[in-house]
């Protein structure tokens, strides 16, 4: 399976573990991650507010690069996965802007785009059942709670992912690798996203509260999809606990050799954890 892959500027940089985690598992999984020719930042999370066209002609021009190859594309970080689907929405809703923008990339951009998030392409089109056969070493022990956070799932419409409000495919995704999925109402709320320099107290209120619904679900650890919400739940919360990418989980799961290189850039450190539950890197 070949499917076209941007990585955005944090998967080479503050996310590269959740990089690498994914580049692992799909080696695993039998998928053929093709890197977007020539790709360049898609503007989250400042461009859009800074200039509206630019906030869509920035994304526009990568999925312009990735039509190329004529695959879907599938963009691992929320923040640049939203970015993406807005400029997919925008261009479908007004012909001229679309014109406009075409004229300035100087080519034309497909009406279907064909734009996945990380966890919807694994789950939806890789497959629980194909995880699943991967699977050499359950997660038993590790209480998640999955979190989402804003970007994936909002505004619906635009996003066209799960529900909105309580979605589900990571839970699943986690209890394929053998983990317990905690039920919890928190999993859509905001962790402050890129206000962690800005207004770094109200961010370390967020987490804070979080990881504290966290615990009261009954979780020892957190996993997400986004390296904003990593970067803030890992880093930001005063009690913390084990923050993880889905796709380190995966990759755990299924025996990767590599994991422990993808742990150690965690600011709370998950092996005591991974230990207690009898998980040994």
């Amino acid at each position: 399976m070949n499917v076209s892959y941007y990585p955005g500027c944090c998967m080479h940089g503050t996310a590269k573990g959740y990089d690498q985690s994914i580049q692992s598992v799909s080696k695993t999984l039998g998928v053929n991650l093709v890197e977007v020719d020539g790709w360049t930042c898609c503007g989250a999370t400042s461009g859009h507010a800074t200039n509206f066209e630019l906030g869509v002609v920035l994304p526009a021009r990568n999925l312009m690069a990735a039509q190329k190859r004529g695959l879907e594309v599938m963009v691992p970080c929320a923040a640049c996965f939203n970015r993406f689907k807005a400029a997919e929405h925008h261009l479908e809703a007004d012909p001229e802007l679309k014109a406009r923008i075409e004229n300035e990339l100087q080519g034309r951009i497909k009406a279907d785009l064909g734009i996945t998030n990380s966890v919807d392409f694994y789950v939806n089109q890789v497959g629980l059942p194909a995880i699943r056969e991967k699977v050499t070493r359950k997660l038993a022990g590790l209480k998640v709670a999955s979190y989402y956070g804003c970007l994936l799932v909002r505004p619906p419409e635009v996003c066209r992912f799960d529900d909105p409000e309580n979605p589900m495919s990571m839970d699943h995704l986690v209890e394929a690798l053998g983990a317990e999925a905690r039920p919890w109402s928190f999993k859509t709320d905001c962790c402050g996203g890129a206000l962690t320099v800005a207004r770094t107290e109200q961010v370390v209120r967020l987490v804070d509260r979080l990881v504290a619904m966290a615990r009261e679900a009954g979780a020892n650890c957190i996993v997400t999809a986004c390296p904003e919400c990593m970067a803030n739940l890992d880093m930001r919360a005063t009690h913390g606990m084990p923050i993880f990418y889905f796709s380190e989980l995966m990759g755990l799961a299924m025996g990767a050799p590599d994991a422990g290189k993808w742990l150690k850039y965690h600011h709370v450190d998950p092996m005591p954890l991974l230990r207690q539950v009898g998980i040994f890197l």
